[in-house]
């Protein structure tokens, strides 16, 4: 069920992006819950590269949410406008910062001919360290990383984060690969450590969502220009490392087996949500089919699979949900299902907005009778 989030008024505005890289900062040391946005491609197919910062404003009765974005100013070595990069919160010493690395950009304007004007390249193998406090960021060259990647899976733990599959455009490839790159916040300067494994995933535009701690299943996204990947991953990250495991796909359904792109995000406590375009001639009236993966962990730590599916209606007024994002803020999957009165996905008048105060019914005169 889709519902409208409502703005606080002293919010910046947020543009729809496709494809920016979204991290979950969770409550640490007396800092709020929230979502940090970088990048992106805006609706005229520009490159952002702005940092927003998404948190809740207010929490009303019946599930009524209302946000706050705000814009974080970067100083010093600032990321240029860029897309299908990661962005990662680690913490070191006491102290957090947020890791962003990959994508794709434009050509430098000195490279652009009229042939290749809106051609893209990846960005530059460089890993940028943002201070959220300060909004300092600074850039760092590693041997270790010779080539741009893009649309790759990035896992943190602590200090450390784990870049896992991705594309390089520049040889057209999937390097199965895995990225281990450790961040000690220094007094100094940090110091930052990278080890490149050879024993990864081909994947690029994967879906990860967690399923106990620091565990997570990876799955989605594509092994070929052409071909979707299937296959289910397990992750787990420890002190000794990263653990990988194949786990048994869902029985997909036909619409997901015969599409050609399929998309989605973490939904939270082993859940996520893909979106299949819908596809024939003449296009059927619904614009997705949505499905609802549940991964459950079993007694014997073994993880199970299974899919329902749900299909859209009513997209009329719903935004655009390709390359979207779930933006999930400290609410159990219950809270989100069932209403405080028990009445589930019924209608209720009490979710929609206050008229009163938006201003969207106006009486025409002080004895108007006409009830909204």
């Amino acid at each position: 069920k889709l519902r409208a989030i409502s703005f606080s008024n002293n919010s910046c505005y947020l543009p729809p992006l496709r494809c920016p890289a979204v991290a979950h900062f969770e409550p640490h040391d007396g800092s709020p819950e929230c979502y940090l946005i970088h990048g992106g491609r805006t609706p005229n197919n520009e490159l952002s590269s702005s940092l927003y910062m998404l948190s809740v404003d207010s929490r009303g009765c019946n599930r009524k949410v209302t946000l706050q974005c705000q814009e974080k100013e970067l100083v010093g070595d600032v990321p240029s406008a860029r897309y299908g990069h990661t962005l990662s919160v680690i913490h070191s010493r006491g102290k957090s910062a947020c890791v962003l690395f990959g994508g794709r950009s434009y050509m430098p304007p000195t490279e652009r001919t009229t042939e290749n004007w809106n051609s893209v390249v990846d960005c530059p193998p460089q890993v940028f360290l943002i201070d959220l406090e300060f909004g300092c960021s600074s850039a760092h060259t590693l041997p270790e990383l010779t080539d741009g990647q893009s649309f790759h899976v990035a896992l943190a733990r602590e200090d450390c984060v784990y870049f896992l599959g991705g594309h390089i455009l520049s040889s057209d490839c999937r390097p199965p690969r895995l990225i281990r790159l450790r961040v000690e916040l220094l007094l100094g300067s940090p110091v930052i450590t990278c080890n490149v494994l050879h024993e990864g995933l081909s994947i690029t535009s994967a879906i990860t969502t967690p399923v106990g701690y620091h565990e997570y299943i990876v799955f989605g996204g594509y092994q070929s220009e052409t071909q979707k990947r299937m296959e289910c991953t397990y992750v787990g990250l420890d002190d000794v490392g990263v653990h990988m495991e194949p786990r048994e796909p869902p029985q997909w359904t036909s619409e997901i087996s015969h599409s050609r792109t399929w998309f989605g995000g973490s939904l939270g406590k082993g859940s996520a949500l893909v979106a299949v375009p819908s596809e024939g001639n003449p296009t059927p009236p619904d614009a997705y089919h949505f499905y609802q993966l549940s991964f459950q962990k079993e007694q014997d730590g073994e993880a199970s699979t299974q899919v329902c599916s749900q299909e859209s209606t009513d997209f009329e007024d719903s935004a655009p949900l390709e390359d979207s994002e779930e933006l999930y803020f400290g609410r159990e999957p219950h809270e989100l299902e069932y209403s405080s009165d028990g009445e589930g996905d019924t209608y209720n008048e009490e979710d929609e907005d206050d008229e009163s105060q938006t201003g969207y019914w106006v009486k025409c005169c002080l004895s108007c009778q006409v009830d909204p």
